[in-house]
């Protein structure tokens, strides 16, 4: 477990009291971690790769998790619009259960932090095979391999396919899915969009709005608008990562 070089040893100590600090728990693993273990307002804390004094408060939100930048500060911990002198301040905050609300205009109930500790069985499975199935490979042929976790979720504005009219739609980022659904309240998605199969994604200036981003498939080129221009920027860094991860056969 590492710490900042410029935290004083107090600072570092007096976040290992927290139960929900994670440590230099990885953005990557934060989000496998919340989205198979956790629930919806299930938060937890940890380093952020920002630089020097620098945490990431990460929250599940439905089958999303978005992360929020905390500062430490040495008169205590800045977060959001407040300031707390303070560890025990802050902590105190989380447990009135806060009301938070992201760029994307999605309100997150802080409900319960993710510990950091957390029981573990101690059973375990005797081998009873043991052969390989491919010899003569070495350790160069063993390639890490892991989904790309990055996740997203929002209202974009999405032009239909044959009449070329706008409508509001809900969209998820998870693994290589991009879904859009109805409306946020609806289950079934009205379409799932492979990003394996997309070849661009790219701001648009071809259609009379501001925001615009476009996706191209092979069948297809979808349109999309959102609110702000940093909302579009943040779809579209995001979505061009998950293609550089496919690219990379991860």
């Amino acid at each position: 477990m590492s710490f900042y070089s410029d935290a004083s040893s107090e600072d570092s100590s007096e976040l290992e009291t927290l139960g929900w600090y994670h440590y230099d728990l990885s953005r990557h693993a934060a989000e496998a971690l919340l989205l198979s273990n956790g629930t919806d307002g299930s938060y937890l804390l940890r380093n952020s790769n920002e630089g020097p004094g620098c945490l990431a408060l990460s929250v599940r939100a439905k089958d999303s998790v978005k992360h929020f930048h905390v500062t430490r500060k040495d008169n205590g911990y800045a977060f959001g619009f407040n300031e707390y002198a303070t560890l025990q301040d802050f902590v105190n905050h989380f447990a009135n259960q806060p009301l938070l609300g992201s760029d994307t205009g999605t309100l997150i109930v802080l409900k319960c932090p993710y510990p950091w500790r957390v029981e573990e069985p101690s059973i375990y499975e005797s081998v009873r095979v043991h052969t390989a199935l491919q010899s003569g490979r070495t350790e160069n042929d063993l390639v890490p391999n892991a989904p790309s976790l990055g996740t997203k979720e929002g209202y974009l504005v999405k032009q239909g396919a044959i009449v070329k009219n706008w409508k509001q739609r809900w969209f998820t980022l998870n693994r290589y899915e991009l879904k859009y659904f109805k409306d946020k309240i609806c289950e079934e998605p009205i379409r799932t969009l492979d990003l394996r199969a997309c070849s661009a994604v790219q701001f648009d200036y071809s259609q009379d709005r501001v925001n615009c981003f476009c996706l191209v498939f092979p069948e297809r080129t979808f349109y999309l608008c959102a609110k702000t221009g940093v909302e579009a920027d943040e779809w579209i860094k995001l979505l061009r990562w998950k293609m550089s991860q496919i690219s990379k056969g991860r």
